[in-house]
């Protein structure tokens, strides 16, 4: 039985580290960009987490310092497999873009001038934003959607498009706000339920 639950640890420690490898080699645009192919892969494919759970841990990984991508695979590889989990996924996610940067920066430093390098990060910034809205719409169609949700989305779109408050403080504006909310509601209802 021994054996088999190592085999088990085994297994899944190689799959983390093999999948988050994947999802840092070949998505480009950063942390944002890697969230819908860090929900297929750990929902949709290998089934460690829930879409709730994703949420979650996108949620966390975005109001933790560092970046959203290694942020949630060290969540992901947490819940999957403990501390060492957590370290084979952040491993996996983070080395191919240091080999990438390693091998890219030798190669603009010999070939930055040509056309065709320009034309292939322009190519590159147009799949970005094709990730990034697909970011977006997906965490959309599994928020909540209320009308304290839609000023929270509206308030905190303002905030940061317009009048240029710090990411990290509207984040835990809107967090204090969760929470008062969620508060009265729960206070609220209960005090229904001891009238009825």
């Amino acid at each position: 039985m021994q054996e088999t639950n190592t085999e088990s640890l085994g297994k899944k420690l190689t799959s983390l580290f093999g999948a988050f490898f994947k999802i840092g080699a070949f998505t480009f645009g950063g942390g944002y960009a890697m969230i819908p192919i860090i929900e297929r892969e750990a929902v949709e494919k290998h089934h460690w987490v829930t879409e709730d759970d994703i949420l979650e841990i996108i949620a966390i990984a975005e109001s933790t310092p560092g970046p959203i991508a290694v942020n949630s695979a060290t969540f992901v590889g947490y819940r999957t497999a403990g501390l060492l989990g957590s370290v084979l996924a952040t491993f996996g996610v983070v080395l191919p873009s240091f080999i990438i940067i390693l091998v890219v920066s030798q190669l603009l430093a010999a070939f930055g001038s040509l056309k065709a390098v320009s034309y292939a990060f322009w190519g590159i910034r147009a799949a970005v934003i094709a990730l990034l809205v697909k970011a977006v719409i997906s965490m959309y169609q599994k928020s909540s959607k209320d009308v304290f949700s839609y000023c929270v989305i509206v308030t905190g779109f303002v905030c940061a498009a317009i009048i240029k408050i710090p990411v990290l403080a509207i984040i835990g504006g809107s967090a204090a706000a969760g929470l008062i909310y969620t508060l009265i509601t729960a206070k609220n209802a209960k005090g229904g339920n001891q009238n009825a």
